[in-house]
């Protein structure tokens, strides 16, 4: 008898040693290929994802990309970020390389935990679905309908204001800010403006937003479970809305141009087929998504460099009251009164440069190619910093792009502004966000309404700023307001 034990403890090690062999054999033959960048690997599945994130949570993502520049003395490394073999292409090159060959060399790449999340409707990727959203939006962010936009935007903003900030002494910034985007997408893309009707919506869409780039586990009470099951209420409350959309535009009470989803509606591909409900539903719940979190996290960090830096409210200030001097009362805010304000926009590139809301991004080489030298394998995944990632901040916070990186400088955005490829919060090339222009105004709108109404003090000075995936203060940005008085 004690043979056989001893038989099946031996048999068990063997099995558990063979098992780590294997994993360990298969983690490593990834990289079996001739002339790969330098870098390290990390342990199998883990790879090196732990150090990715945990420089994010303590505020400081870009430790992660120059730590490996200094160490392997390459922009170019490769390493294994969310258990795929990944390269990092750091600088300046490498954001026009990437930028330049999209759906040449590289295409977007997601996690699939955002196709649980998102489980589009016709059998297609969130990569398949990114393509087609980009062909509808021209058209959406064309330049009359964004002017259009901006009286909207202005009288959602006075409203926000009024009710959120106004004859308050103190208040938590990102979760107003997060509201005011929010109530904003909601108005411009299925024109829902009631705040009960919006309320409905956050709570559920906020657990969507932390589930998407959280750890894959489809248990109870994970973040991930609960942004999969979120996802499906906002997708049923969509649906009505939808299905009520039609009857309106049917019987005229509603219009074409209003808003996308009557646009979604109304249009059809080359053979002639309209998209279905559901297939708009996972639209819009994206745009959703990306129309308001990145704007929210730059409006936040726009508050609290103005209240660090006293020198730049004073421009802000300046350039806002000369502007809402010549309004008359009642009077919204328009296309020319944005274009006045060129050095608020500056300041708030400047905060964008310093806290980019989007830390950079995934493409997946779908060719073999060289860069720098270097073999990148087809199927790799690309950190525009393969994966192949890019950094927003291998380039924002290096010296050999802006002197003195760490310091608050908006001039470096007079004239020609920033070299190409150097300053990139909004992604380049092909994949440019295509709603930069709709954040550009709805961030001007949002500043204009601040600083005309308030001075602020943060009332946490030191507060933490954590990144995941984008940067948020770890206790809300809270501020004490001094109104103005008069």
């Amino acid at each position: 008898m004690e043979h056989f034990y001893l038989s099946l403890l031996l048999l068990f090690v063997s099995f558990v040693t063979l098992s780590l062999f294997l994993v360990f054999y298969n983690h490593r033959s990834q990289y079996n290929f001739p002339n790969l960048p330098p870098g390290k690997p990390g342990l199998p599945y883990v790879g090196e994802t732990l150090d990715f994130l945990s420089t994010g949570w303590q505020g400081r993502p870009e430790k992660f990309v120059f730590d490996r520049i200094a160490k392997f003395s390459s922009e170019v490394f490769k390493t294994n970020i969310v258990g795929k073999p990944a390269v990092v292409l750091a600088g300046a090159a490498g954001n026009k390389f990437l930028f330049s060959n999209e759906n040449k060399l590289v295409v977007a790449w997601w996690p699939d935990s955002v196709n649980k999340i998102f489980p589009f409707t016709q059998n297609s990727s969130s990569v398949d679905e990114s393509r087609r959203m980009r062909k509808l939006l021209p058209q959406f962010l064309k330049a009359e309908a964004l002017h259009r936009y901006i009286g909207i935007m202005d009288s959602i903003a006075e409203r926000h204001f009024a009710s959120g900030w106004e004859k308050k002494q103190e208040v938590l910034v990102f979760p107003l800010a997060k509201n005011y985007t929010f109530w904003l997408a909601c108005r411009l893309f299925v024109s829902v403006e009631d705040p009960s009707h919006i309320a409905k919506f956050a709570a559920p869409f906020n657990l969507v937003a932390s589930g998407i780039f959280s750890v894959p586990l489809d248990l109870p009470g994970t973040p991930f479970r609960k942004a999969i099951r979120a996802s499906n209420f906002i997708r049923a409350e969509l649906l009505n809305i939808i299905r009520q959309r039609k009857v309106d535009l049917g019987t005229g009470k509603a219009s074409v141009t209003q808003d996308i989803l009557s646009h979604m509606l109304t249009i059809s591909d080359e053979a002639g087929r309209f998209m279905t409900e559901l297939d708009i539903a996972d639209k819009i719940l994206g745009l959703l998504i990306g129309g308001h979190d990145t704007a929210s996290a730059a409006c936040t960090f726009i508050v609290k460099f103005l209240s660090e830096l006293p020198h730049v409210y004073d421009g802000v200030y300046k350039e806002q009251i000369e502007i809402a001097k010549f309004k008359r009362s009642g009077e919204l805010l328009n296309w020319d009164d944005i274009q006045k304000m060129k050095y608020s926009w500056n300041v708030a590139c400047e905060v964008m440069r310093l806290a980019p809301p989007l830390q950079g991004g995934f493409r997946e080489a779908i060719n073999d190619f060289i860069f720098n030298g270097f073999f990148i394998p087809k199927g790799w995944k690309i950190y525009i910093c393969v994966q192949l990632y890019w950094s927003a901040n291998s380039t924002h916070k290096s010296g050999q792009y802006f002197s003195e990186p760490e310091k608050f400088d908006p001039s470096r955005f007079e004239g020609g502004g920033p070299a190409p490829y150097t300053f990139v919060p909004f992604g380049g090339g092909p994949r440019m966000c295509p709603g930069k222009e709709y954040a550009r105004l709805e961030i001007l709108v949002f500043m204009h309404h601040l600083v005309k109404r308030f001075r602020f003090e943060k009332l946490i000075p030191d507060e933490k700023i954590v990144v995941d995936p984008m940067p948020i203060p770890a206790k809300g940005l809270p501020v004490r307001l001094f109104p103005h008085k008069g």
